[in-house]
């Protein structure tokens, strides 16, 4: 007789063929070891073995299209790609992902314009061999709600327009308003190069109301005026995680702000037992921890000695204290980063060979989440002297003191409240910064240019093009240079080769790709006076960042299969029968 065994439901992202299965069981260790989600396992025994999620649920892993790469005979296939094209029709461009701030690497496979999917490639230094599922499976948004030509707004209405008139347009504006009514906004999927292209063209206007924190995290120059890198990187480094034996969440989950840097975190807990404690929601972050409470007040305990937990960062030979979004953009957010700097320095997380901690390490660490956010504070996109903030920007455009908006593919923030402010869109999606615009400047995705993007522990890495933005939409930092040529304040650079060199000229280790960070200043003048100090909100509860882990960006709102994702894992809709 054969052996048939009837295939199972695991959800959205995987498709099963179980006669296929010779019950290896990798993708059960999988998950019980490295994403830690114990939803798969075996039943039966002998040649009645069958791998099951026992209920029929989805695995709900935000890792689980990684037991499609590790099963060796094809009994767990990608649901999403299944049967849309073979190997050999695909194009393979080396990049890198960016749906968080990790830089995950990934292999992007495209045929024609299309790109059919995405896959891990090898970096033992940031991912190992892992990606999210974001990563891998947001793909399919880059071929929906596209912008591809430029378009104007006349008599109320979006038309489509030619860049000419796109351009004039623009510049009629800006000829007639003020360099202090203007102001610009990066968003969280922005390389470098257009990053520094912006900040040029906008500081050859004159414009000083800048930002890139879409989220209003309160990131902030120390006493002397600068804001040193280590002020605002992941220190510890992705690997230098399996080395710390004691771990402070503040305001951070990062299960969904960053999954594969949670893997890694639970790989340290399970060869050495790290001591993790959370400060925030109690959330399952798949490896122990223990809850402190959402009370703000909890950190200021910590750090004037009197919680238990003090005792056991300032024993721990390699403590790390981790800020996220959630501690960063409270209305205290400042507060809270100077207490967190202060609990460094004072449980010798920061400190050169000689203190407690063992020499060269640093322990302080910002968890970012926009891919952008980290090349934009390098190069200074932030408020100029009596500048405004992203929150600062939109109080002004409700009063009128703020006229000309450009929206670097922004869309975080509250766009929809931007009063009768003139809004520059440059961007691949028709998302909310494009609903809201009055010029529409089509730019190209990830995956369809050449680009720098800088992960939240400070390494420069480069991403390619694997295939062509569609229609009439350019390369953003392109734009940018022909619309300065048109204001009359013609950027310096022609190429993106001449782009590269100013941008290394601004800040050496552009110039140096997959360099491990190195964070030698330790001194305590780099660390005096970052943040600010001031009272703490004890009435509002330290929340996460993220609401939704699969729609956090044009692309992924964009792409079909994170809105089923959504639905299976967050709206709590998972279909229980099998497909």
């Amino acid at each position: 007789n054969k052996r048939a065994v009837e295939d199972k439901y695991m959800g959205p992202l995987i498709k099963t063929i179980m006669t296929r299965c010779i019950a290896c069981t990798r993708c059960v260790r999988f998950a019980t070891e490295v994403a830690g989600v114990p939803d798969l396992g075996a039943t039966g025994r002998g040649e009645d073995v069958e791998i099951t999620t026992y209920l029929e649920k989805a695995f709900a892993s935000e890792l689980s299209g990684n037991v499609v790469d590790l099963c060796p005979v094809g009994a767990l296939t990608s649901k999403p790609y299944a049967f849309n094209a073979r190997p050999w029709e695909l194009r393979k461009t080396e990049s890198v992902d960016v749906m968080d701030a990790q830089g995950c690497n990934i292999r992007v496979d495209a045929r024609g314009p299309q790109v059919m999917r995405v896959l891990p490639r090898l970096n033992e230094e940031v991912n190992e061999e892992w990606i999210s599922d974001k990563a891998r499976h947001a793909c399919d948004g880059l071929s929906r709600q596209r912008l591809d030509r430029p378009y104007v707004r006349v008599g109320g209405k979006l038309k489509p327009a030619s860049w000419a008139e796109a351009f004039a347009a623009i510049a009629a504006k800006v000829k007639s308003t003020s360099a202090g009514k203007m102001a610009a906004i990066v968003g969280d999927l922005a390389a470098a190069e257009e990053i520094k292209a912006l900040k040029d063209l906008m500081t050859r206007l004159g414009v000083t109301n800048l930002d890139c924190r879409q989220d209003g995290a309160k990131i902030s120059a120390n006493s002397a005026g600068k804001i040193p890198r280590q002020t605002y990187l992941f220190n510890s480094t992705i690997a230098g995680v399996e080395a710390a034996d004691a771990i402070l969440l503040v305001g951070a989950n990062p299960r969904w702000d960053a999954a594969v840097l949670n893997a890694r975190i639970r790989k340290a807990w399970l060869a050495t037992g790290v001591k993790v404690a959370n400060i925030g929601p109690a959330v399952d972050l798949t490896y122990p921890a223990e809850q402190l409470g959402a009370d703000i007040h909890v950190l200021a305990a910590i750090a004037d000695g009197s919680h238990p937990f003090a005792k056991v960062l300032t024993e721990a030979k390699r403590p790390m204290i981790v800020l996220g979004s959630g501690a960063l953009t409270r209305a205290d957010g400042a507060a809270v980063l100077a207490l967190a700097a202060r609990i460094a320095d004072d449980t010798g997380m920061i400190g050169p060979a000689g203190s407690h901690a063992e020499g060269g390490w640093n322990g302080f660490n910002i968890l970012h989440t926009a891919a952008s956010r980290v090349a934009a504070l390098d190069l200074g996109f932030l408020p100029g002297d009596a500048g405004r903030d992203v929150a600062g920007i939109v109080d002004g455009a409700q009063k009128g003191e703020i006229d000309f908006i450009y929206l670097l593919g922004a869309d975080e923030f509250d766009v929809a409240h931007l009063g009768r402010a003139f809004v520059v869109y440059q961007g691949s999606h028709g998302d909310a910064g494009a609903h809201h615009a009055d010029v529409i400047l089509p730019g190209a995705a990830y995956t369809e240019k050449d680009g720098l993007y800088v992960n939240f522990e400070g390494r420069v890495q480069r991403g390619r093009r694997a295939t062509f933005p569609p229609g009439e939409a350019r390369e953003d930092w392109a734009i940018l240079r022909a619309l300065s040529e048109v204001l009359g304040m013609t950027l310096p650079y022609d190429d993106r080769g001449a782009l590269l060199k100013a941008l290394a000229a601004d800040a050496t280790h552009f110039a140096a790709l997959n360099a491990a960070p190195v964070h030698a200043d330790t001194t305590a003048a780099t660390w005096s006076g970052i943040g600010q100090s001031g009272p703490l909100d004890g009435t509002a509860p330290v929340t996460h960042g993220i609401a939704d882990f699969y729609l956090t960006n044009p692309v992924a709102r964009a792409s079909a299969t994170m809105a089923q994702c959504s639905r299976a894992f967050v709206s709590g809709a998972t279909t229980m029968a099998a497909e």
